[in-house]
């Protein structure tokens, strides 16, 4: 096997140079940016550039996400919501089923403001270790179904807002619906996502540890008060709370189409760069470039009558499903990009891309990062992990699904 592998590197030296290996790295990490170009590039050669290309590019979109990001970004490196989380736990001590349902509703509720992939880089890895303090035995009986329902409650979560992911942020912008609208639509699926998430944690805990020896006990207060302690905030971390609180509440402004997106971003960018560089290292600029490429892709696919006219025809009427299968395979906000491009059903589409972040690990790509995280902290455990979620989220789908069609029988919804 040495020697076949040595004769294959000597066969392909490019594979031994750093930067082609950090290159197929790239390529493999950003898989939706690299098919997203890709895509943008073949479509280019259909329909050669011009000044049209400019139209297709939603830039207000671009803008409210990148602001979104950097202050919550911000507000996650000074630790706020973390804190937060701590101060909870503190509270309701070393209970499992109060500890579970804690930190699966701390990532269900709090993704409705600060997305469910912050969500997820914010409270997963210190699900790992609120769960070391529970004890090995404990700890090895709940990592995987926790943070399963943690990744499930951030994804269930942030479909209740416009702000709560980035597909909602930008059909939104399409459907040119008032944010009581859209938190009507989604409520009811919200609502029956929070029962199940509640009913579920509820049954993970049963057979757990009661009420906590003092002992241990006093080490599980002790260690989260390091914590507290470990974020406790200056006269500088205090003002730059002040700000980003600012910041986030002019982005809701815009949200609500109070001010214009262009005010927001000049303020937010000039903030940032003068009082808190550091925090634009939080944005996820291949995100803003993997739209950028679907809008060049979906807009060239659009000057394209028979590509066109075939995608409007199968869409047509079957919105939800639609977008819920197409989810499952390039995940949801590629195909709220996409189908947006070809049906003006936004509503439809709302709430298909959103019931769509449920099934697959790749229907929502904030999924991946609690994937990640457990292959990284207990990679033998991660086929089990995979299994679990996919039959958990299945479920959800299933019964989320379910009452999406009883509504739509007795005439509510899209």
């Amino acid at each position: 096997m040495v020697c076949y592998t040595q004769k294959r590197n000597a066969e392909m030296p490019w594979k031994e140079d750093k930067n082609v290996r950090k290159f197929l790295l790239f390529l493999k990490n950003e898989i939706v940016l690299t098919v997203a170009t890709i895509l943008a590039i073949a479509s280019s050669f259909l329909i050669h550039p011009d000044r049209k290309y400019l139209d297709y590019v939603d830039f207000r979109t671009l803008g409210l996400l990148f602001c979104l990001m950097a202050v919550m970004g911000g507000f996650q490196r000074l630790g706020l919501f973390r804190k937060i989380a701590q101060g909870l736990l503190r509270k309701v001590g070393r209970n499992s089923t109060r500890v579970i349902l804690t930190l699966v509703l701390l990532a269900f509720f709090f993704s409705m403001l600060i997305t469910n992939d912050v969500g997820l880089i914010t409270f997963v890895p210190f699900t790992f270790t609120v769960l070391e303090l529970l004890g090995e035995e404990e700890r090895n009986r709940l990592v995987i179904p926790v943070v399963v329902l943690e990744t499930l409650g951030a994804n269930l979560g942030s479909m209740m807002t416009p702000i709560g992911n980035p597909q909602n942020l930008y059909l939104y912008g399409k459907a040119g619906i008032s944010v009581i609208e859209f938190l009507l639509l989604m409520l009811p699926f919200t609502a029956l996502a929070g029962v199940l998430l509640v009913s579920w944690a509820i049954v993970v805990g049963k057979g757990g540890k009661g009420a906590a020896q003092s002992e241990e006990d006093q080490k599980y207060h002790a260690t989260l008060q390091e914590g507290l302690e470990g974020y406790a905030t200056g006269k500088k971390k205090t003002a730059l709370l002040i700000l980003y609180g600012i910041l986030f509440l002019l982005s809701l402004l815009t949200v609500a189409n109070v001010l214009s997106y262009l005010v927001t971003l000049g303020i937010t960018l000039a903030a940032i760069v003068f009082f808190d560089f550091q925090t634009m290292k939080k944005v996820d600029y291949f995100l803003l470039l993997t739209f950028i490429a679907f809008f060049i892709f979906i807009g060239n696919m659009g000057r394209i009558p028979a590509f066109a006219d075939f995608l409007a025809k199968a869409v047509e009427g079957r919105e939800v499903p639609v977008a819920i299968l197409a989810s499952q395979a390039i995940s949801n906000v590629p195909a709220a990009l996409l189908l947006s491009g070809f049906s003006d059903h936004y509503k439809a589409l709302i709430i298909g891309v959103n019931l769509g972040g449920m099934g697959t690990l790749i229907a929502s790509m904030a999924s991946l990062i609690s994937y990640k995280y457990v292959a990284r902290l207990i990679p033998d455990k991660k086929g089990k992990y995979f299994q679990y979620f996919t039959v958990t989220s299945l479920i959800f789908l299933g019964i989320i699904f379910t009452c999406y069609l009883g509504l739509s029988a007795l005439g509510f919804g899209a």
